[in-house]
């Protein structure tokens, strides 16, 4: 069983303060503008992130259809790339993070994989990926990040994210 299969204690917290929470992250961590260039500075600045902490992840950032950033570290497997698939599928199809269209399944008392009527083998709501949100236009791609539970997924691509737009 993969780590992501996994909830975690930090799950446990109140599931609106999650939710209040995780939405504020997004309604502050928005782009300018979001360009090839940008894709390989965060990319790299996840992957120099993952690398200082040991952490064995898989990153991938797509703008629409195009896949512009992709490192698989050691100790990861094709899974992780499936893993980023999945959620990644859920950013696109919310418009919001894969761990806040979760959180906001368990706040009423049901899970994505139940209540959502999507193939889980295409969708997942958990942690891990982010939307690419430019100001004035709106959710133009994804940042992902898998292999580890997926509260420390999320947490990295929003402390990567809060870096990279410091």
């Amino acid at each position: 069983m993969s780590t992501e299969d996994v909830t975690e204690a930090a799950d446990m917290t109140n599931p609106s303060d999650e939710v209040s929470r995780l939405e504020a992250d997004e309604q502050r961590l928005l782009f300018d503008h979001f360009g090839n260039d940008d894709a390989w500075e965060l990319g790299a600045l996840l992957v120099s992130l993952a690398r200082e902490r040991g952490a064995p992840v898989t990153v991938g950032i797509r703008r629409g259809g195009q896949r512009l950033f992709h490192c698989a570290l050691p100790g990861t497997s094709a899974d992780n790339d499936a893993w980023i698939d999945r959620k990644s599928r859920v950013v696109e199809r919310y418009a919001e993070s894969s761990y806040l269209v979760g959180a906001r399944f368990r706040a009423k008392g049901r899970t994505f994989e139940d209540a959502s009527r999507l193939d889980p083998d295409r969708y997942a709501a958990h942690g891990g990926a982010f939307p690419v949100r430019v100001r004035g236009v709106g959710v133009v791609g994804v940042v992902a990040v898998s292999g580890l539970p997926q509260g420390d997924d999320h947490a990295l691509v929003v402390e990567g994210l809060e870096r990279f737009l410091g």
